[in-house]
């Protein structure tokens, strides 16, 4: 046995350790409880077309995170690498719980195949909280606001709040074609990752790390330009009610998620304490 070891990517969490771990987990479940959130638990491994579907075929996640095996059935099965596609099947196959808006929660392990480093491994622990059939921008307010407060009471400190509106479909439609011809004109000077990602997932050249790209991107078509009247309105409401509630934030214009399912608002929160591994909340 002394030489069966961990996985790559995956630790024991001993005695001592889990006194902490399960403190984390008694303030996150007062705090959700509190703000009337109810728990759901969905299983550890599902069909991989659930999240080439619900995630996007062209985001890193898919094409190069996934935990994804054939099993005895001859079915493709991928361990989760995120929950929001395995909450929005519950709710389709349970007939919609009803029809009516739910407010959720959900914590436990998630895999995704990446380098390890200092605050990301390859099983780690995620809590999200969904909002379903909540149309008002109110509820995004309300998401940020408990995420804020939550990161708070665990004692996390220095915080900051980055936010950003990535529109509707159609005003990201519309950005996107006006960017991809502006990328495909400039494509000799992007980057090798950048390059790849320019037919898959061209919002995510927004977030490169690459400073030559970076300083290349300042002369892009910008997504805020592109916004209808509805979406700049509701990201108007939206910074109007953090200022209102004194969390204090900074409009990052190049914010975007990793994810093809994300629309309007995108958020970020980082802890000036925690090192390069910053982001805590998004």
């Amino acid at each position: 046995m002394n030489n069966l070891k961990t996985l790559r990517g995956t630790i024991d969490l001993l005695p001592e350790q889990l006194i902490k771990w399960q403190n984390v987990e008694r303030i996150i479940k007062e705090q959700l409880l509190r703000a009337s959130v109810k728990e759901i638990r969905t299983p550890i491994i599902e069909m991989t077309e659930l999240f080439i579907r619900g995630i996007g075929e062209g985001t890193d996640v898919v094409n190069k995170e996934m935990y994804t095996f054939t099993d005895r059935g001859k079915r493709s099965c991928t361990l989760r690498p995120e929950g929001t596609a395995s909450v929005a099947r519950a709710i389709i196959n349970n007939g919609g719980i009803n029809g009516s808006p739910h407010k959720l929660w959900y914590m436990g392990p998630m895999f995704r195949y990446e380098r390890p480093q200092a605050g990301r491994q390859r099983q780690f622990h995620q809590l999200g909280v969904e909002f379903i059939g909540y149309q008002s921008p109110i509820s995004d307010v309300q998401i940020i606001s408990l995420a804020w407060q939550l990161l708070q009471k665990l004692g996390i400190s220095e915080l900051n709040l980055e936010i950003n509106s990535l529109g509707d479909s159609c005003d990201r439609k519309a950005f996107q074609k006006s960017f991809l011809k502006w990328l495909e004109q400039n494509f000799d000077e992007l980057d090798q990752d950048s390059k790849e990602r320019i037919y898959k997932n061209p919002l995510r050249i927004l977030d490169t790390k690459n400073v030559k790209t970076k300083e290349l991107l300042e002369n892009a078509p910008r997504l805020n330009n592109f916004l209808s009247e509805k979406s700049i309105e509701r990201y108007s409401i939206i910074k109007q009610k953090l200022e209102l509630l004194q969390i204090p934030y900074v409009e990052n214009l190049k914010l975007v998620r990793g994810l093809d399912y994300y629309s309007h608002t995108a958020f970020e929160i980082t802890s000036g304490a925690l090192g390069s591994q910053a982001t805590v909340c998004g």
